[in-house]
């Protein structure tokens, strides 16, 4: 975006609309729907998974090799000439595979995991499943296997739509001719767009991914993708990834607030729960904006924002203590800074602080957590004298509740399978398989399976 992030603007588009009186009603923000919601009894509360934290980053506007902002800017320029004045002549055009390894390395050490993009066909430069011109298709090849082997086990894969740029035909795979912000995926193409429309765009640029070898769980949105056509980019996200992966519990990532607001993931569309083919959508909300170093690689961030030197303050401190998942997000230009890697310098400074002021978290791909808000909310809980009964349209590891239990202990029950809990002296030991006491209540640990299966206290 011109002036400030794109998550900014996706923030004064949504306090535009709060101001203007826009009614937000159980079918949830801007007209996407909740869907349905089944029975869950007032007696037993639903939990983090494990009792913890979720965290997660989000990167975007990555891709393989090139550098997106070298590319993209001169583009934007095209469209708003009196923008975008940075000098992206002196930036790098790639973001080698070497800074790729050094960082999905340290992740994966320190166990930080969130959700990397891959552009299909990154500022029109170059087809992920065909040729990137300026590299050679060997070294196309080595930083797709890259992916795959180093990011993938830690990291959601998403398509940041076609080009992250100009609008693609997906019948002749070529962009529009017409050279303005209506033909641009970061701005207005969605607009007035249906399901349908919206859904074969999403499926294009899946499409892609999957004859690399890249499997999707779910979407990303660049910039103002989606604005003026938010419930239908629910639902397409839902047919899209559904029609090309068969993906059971699709999520996207759109939006992300820095106030006040909740920044609990949102469950839309859910329907067919008692039925064999049960589905919804899950819109993941981040909770900062990009403070690392922006979406060019030339405005340094600032650790401080995420969570300060002394571990008091900070955005992430905020939604930490309240209980909400704490998902994060930057730009690779950003991160890359150029060479000089200082987006990367901060966000180990942000796990470096993480670590030292709480025990309580546990890293989640955006994947694990779209599925366990998804079993959270969509799973009818009802108790029976001294059992708690399920019926889960989705099967959800470490689903974690509270109960009111004076006496005895949890067993769990399910149609091939009667076994005790083990317990743990502390909540934070919780496991799957797990109980432990919080004053008068147990806190129970165990995999939801698909289906009907109880907790009988005995």
């Amino acid at each position: 975006m011109p002036d400030y992030s794109r998550r900014s603007f996706l923030e004064k588009v949504s306090m535009v609309a709060a101001g203007a009186g826009l009614e937000l009603t159980a079918k949830g923000a801007f007209g996407q729907s909740a869907g349905d919601r089944p029975a869950q009894a007032e007696s037993v509360e639903v939990l983090n998974p494990r009792h913890r934290v979720p965290v997660s980053m989000i990167i975007d506007d990555s891709t393989c090799l090139v550098n997106l902002a070298y590319y993209a800017i001169p583009q934007f320029q095209h469209v708003f000439p009196g923008r975008y004045k940075q000098p992206w002549r002196s930036l790098p055009r790639e973001i080698p595979d070497t800074f790729v390894r050094e960082f999905g390395e340290w992740c994966h050490e320190h166990g930080v995991k969130g959700k990397y993009s891959i552009v299909p066909y990154p500022a029109c430069v170059g087809w992920m499943d065909r040729e990137l011109p300026g590299w050679t298709r060997h070294e196309l090849e080595q930083s797709l296997e890259l992916v795959r082997t180093l990011m993938m086990p830690d990291w959601d894969i998403h398509p940041e739509m076609i080009s992250h740029t100009r609008a693609i035909d997906t019948k002749t795979g070529r962009p529009y001719p017409e050279y303005t912000d209506d033909f641009m995926e970061n701005w207005n193409w969605t607009v007035g767009k249906s399901t349908d429309q919206i859904a074969d765009y999403l499926a294009y640029a899946l499409r892609i991914l999957r004859n690399v070898g890249l499997p999707c769980e779910g979407i990303t949105s660049p910039g103002g993708f989606g604005h003026g056509a938010l419930p239908e980019l629910s639902k397409a996200t839902l047919q899209a990834c559904r029609d090309v992966f068969q993906t059971e519990i699709p999520h996207y990532f759109r939006d992300g607030y820095t106030d006040e607001r909740s920044v609990m993931p949102l469950v839309q569309n859910a329907r067919g729960l008692t039925g064999h083919d049960p589905e919804c959508v899950v819109s993941i909300l981040c909770c900062t904006d990009d403070w690392f170093g922006g979406w060019d690689g030339l405005v340094p961030g600032d650790s401080d924002k995420f969570i300060t030197e002394d571990l008091t303050k900070g955005r992430l401190v905020e939604v930490i203590d309240r209980g909400e998942p704490a998902i994060f997000f930057g730009h690779w230009p950003g991160i890359y800074f150029n060479g000089e890697e200082i987006g990367f310098k901060i966000l180990k400074d942000i796990v470096s602080r993480l670590d030292e002021r709480y025990d309580n978290l546990i890293w989640m791909k955006l994947s694990e957590i779209a599925r366990y808000w998804a079993a959270r909310e969509l799973t009818s809980i009802q108790t029976d004298g001294a059992s708690v009964r399920f019926r889960a349209p989705f099967a959800c590891e470490s689903f974690t509740i509270g109960l009111k239990m004076k006496t005895g202990r949890p067993w769990f029950v399910s149609a091939s399978e009667r076994r005790k809990f083990k317990r743990v002296e502390k909540p934070l030991q919780l496991v799957s398989g797990a109980w432990a006491s919080e004053g008068d209540r147990a806190l129970v640990c165990f995999d939801l399976p698909q289906g009907e299966s109880k907790i009988e206290i005995a």
